[in-house]
């Protein structure tokens, strides 16, 4: 009997080696998941060059740009509004649709097509292409600008260009969607914020971001925990950008932190001792008889 006991003791406290050992190497501690953590090689943290550099977006093919025209002359003003379908319905327009959101309706937009251009009413084709905002402003107010020689007694017209639609993506653990870029410099931690963060079985560690550059697809990876990418290549994110974070290889333990894990091994523990009580019930029966 005691032989027997010693064995099942001994079979017993392996089992729950082995549990608390998968389970403790499964946890999620605050170092996988905490951001802002300073560089050091002693945590695993690595850092960055000061390679931060933003610079006002380019105008793409496939882009939607919205354009109103104003002037401080009624005549000139009517003309726009008419020629464009501004009038009353642009208030309709700015509540439906601020600046950097996906939601504008496509019949007071102009798409870049094909070939670079919009085809823009009085003005006909307007290459916009590889432009900044500014620039097809000032572009634009140039062309507009002949034609109003004949109305009004202000030859001036002014123009403001957003480009709208402007998406991002994040595909994670903790769900993928399509975000709209609210406002013109976006950080990392603003579109993973809008997206819900990443779920805490995200790998934090590898977050790669696919991105179009001058033609060609570039992957970037880098660990968004280190507080050095506020001052790297990956701090602002660009539209249509894509947002990949993997999961993290003890999810499938499916245990997040050293509570549920003490927790588990206790039960796991009582559990033992009741079916070792009921196992040694069994045998004393069996050797009265």
């Amino acid at each position: 009997m005691p032989a027997r006991r010693n064995i099942f003791f001994r079979n017993c406290f392996f089992c729950v080696v082995l549990v608390l050992t998968g389970l403790l190497s499964s946890c999620v501690t605050s170092k996988q998941v905490n951001l802002m953590q300073e560089p050091t090689k002693n945590n695993h943290i690595p850092s960055y060059p000061d390679t931060v550099s933003y610079s006002d977006y380019e105008i793409r093919i496939g882009d939607r740009l919205q354009i109103r025209v104003h002037s401080v002359d009624e005549q000139v003003q009517k003309l726009f509004s008419t020629a464009i379908g501004g009038g009353s319905n642009w208030n309709n327009y700015n509540n439906m649709s601020s600046y950097g959101q996906g939601y504008a309706n496509e019949l007071y937009t102009y798409l870049v097509l094909e070939d670079g251009t919009i085809d823009f009413p009085l003005v006909g084709r307007l290459n916009v292409h590889g432009l900044n905002t500014r620039q097809v402003k000032l572009r634009l107010e140039d062309e507009l600008s002949t034609y109003i020689k004949d109305y009004g007694e202000f030859k001036m017209v002014s123009a403001d260009v957003n480009v709208v639609q402007r998406m991002y993506s994040v595909i994670s653990e903790g769900g993928s969607g399509n975000y709209a870029i609210r406002r013109e410099k976006m950080t990392i931690y603003e579109a993973l914020a809008q997206a819900g963060d990443v779920g805490d079985w995200s790998d934090r560690s590898k977050v790669k971001i696919i991105r179009e550059i001058e033609g060609q697809t570039r992957v970037m990876e880098f660990d968004v925990r280190s507080m050095d990418i506020i001052n790297s290549e990956y701090y602002y994110v660009e539209p249509n950008d894509v947002i990949y974070v993997q999961q993290l290889r003890g999810k499938a333990f499916g245990v997040s932190n050293i509570t549920t894990s003490i927790s588990v091994v206790a039960t796991t523990i009582s559990f033992g001792g009741f079916v070792y009580g009921i196992v040694q019930r069994i045998i004393n029966a069996a050797n009265k008889k």
